[in-house]
């Protein structure tokens, strides 16, 4: 008779050499510095593509260092720890392991998380070996804040502006991410966010009743930037500054910051609803 322990082991075994083929290359330290210093190692956007670099080669290191482990303790060549006991039982349950977890971000399941690895690498890789994106996945950063920071003190810089007196600021776009095939001239295009208590408009670009049963709908490209003072018009628009977090759990913690969405309603009436951005919906 097979004890259940030998083929739980034998599964993650088996799942730990699957994640181990799938697991992206490592950030080679000086290619990456060499890669900065063409684009301009003090360039604010830049400082944050390094920041974010050395945080997923964090989470890559301890990956593959808990999964080379686990088959070496599954296979009795070291002493099965705590913490790959912790890796083993979530593995198998399809959740992921407490070290990964504390370097990285909340999941649902294993499978969303380990998708997401891929999906940040591909960003972060695409951006230091071939070029600046024309459009950000603003999901994919560990600190989407200092990533709008770091776009705000770039326009600043070229319009010789003080940091303190310039505000965030967006337009809606009709495009999708495919859509995008070139940089605004300020600021950023992001892509990712989806609408939870309210719709989209699309040909309008305002908030609209969402779809019966629709729980979320995907927002367009939006065109980030920044100005020191609003105009007349931007003023008199309606709008609701909707809030945008990173997870549906709704927290200080999550909130990134506000997106102006042009509505016929009053504001108030999408505060009472609740409605919010979020950047992740799993």
């Amino acid at each position: 008779v097979v004890s259940t322990q030998s083929t739980g082991e034998e599964l993650v075994y088996r799942l730990a050499g699957e994640m181990l083929e799938k697991v992206p290359e490592d950030y080679v330290p000086h290619e990456v510095k060499a890669r900065l210093t063409k684009y301009g190692i003090f360039q604010p956007m830049n400082i944050f593509l390094r920041q974010e670099i050395d945080r997923i080669q964090k989470v890559l290191t301890v990956v593959k260092q808990t999964l080379r482990d686990l088959q070496l303790a599954i296979d009795g060549t070291i002493i099965m720890s705590d913490a790959l006991k912790d890796a083993l039982d979530n593995i198998f349950d399809a959740r992921v392991p407490n070290t990964w977890a504390k370097v990285s971000w909340e999941s649902s399941t294993l499978g969303f998380w380990f998708t997401e690895l891929l999906e940040r690498d591909m960003q972060f890789k695409t951006w230091i070996f071939e070029a600046r994106p024309n459009v950000f996945w603003l999901t994919g950063f560990f600190n989407p804040q200092g990533f709008l920071t770091a776009m705000r003190q770039e326009i600043t810089r070229a319009h010789k502006l003080a940091l303190d007196v310039v505000q965030l600021f967006n337009e809606m776009t009709r495009m999708n991410k495919e859509d995008v095939n070139s940089s605004p001239t300020d600021g950023v295009y992001i892509y990712g966010l989806s609408l939870d208590g309210a719709g989209w408009d699309k040909r309008g670009m305002r908030l609209v009743e969402p779809q019966p049963k629709v729980l979320f709908t995907p927002l367009p490209v939006v065109h980030m930037f920044a100005i020191n003072e609003m105009t007349k018009e931007q003023k008199a628009q309606r709008v609701y500054e909707c809030p945008v977090y990173k997870k549906p759990k709704r927290t200080d913690l999550t909130y990134i910051t506000n997106i102006r969405l042009k509505s016929n309603q009053s504001p108030d009436y999408w505060t009472l609803r609740g409605a919010a951005l979020l950047c992740d919906i799993k």
